[in-house]
């Protein structure tokens, strides 16, 4: 059974994966700071970074505790963004 978004209880991760999906459809999302750099972590697109993270290490840094729901969205939930 494959899951949907609306299964999915962690907010964060949701919260990425309609970030990732914002960013994919259009370049821009209104999610938080840490939503919209895990999204372009998880489509590996760093042209989608926020302005002021153009160095990959510093926006990755500043997922800090996130950074685990990028590798959980990236091995599990690929099937949600797009």
């Amino acid at each position: 059974m494959s899951t949907e978004i609306s299964e999915i209880t962690d907010w964060q991760i949701n919260g990425i994966i309609t970030a990732a999906n914002d960013l994919r459809n259009g370049g821009t999302s209104t999610a938080s700071t840490s939503q919209h750099i895990a999204g372009a972590f998880v489509l590996n697109r760093m042209d989608l970074l926020p302005s002021g993270y153009s160095d990959v290490i510093e926006a990755w840094d500043r997922l800090d505790d996130w950074q685990p729901y990028v590798r959980l969205i990236k091995q599990k939930y690929m099937h949600l963004i797009g």
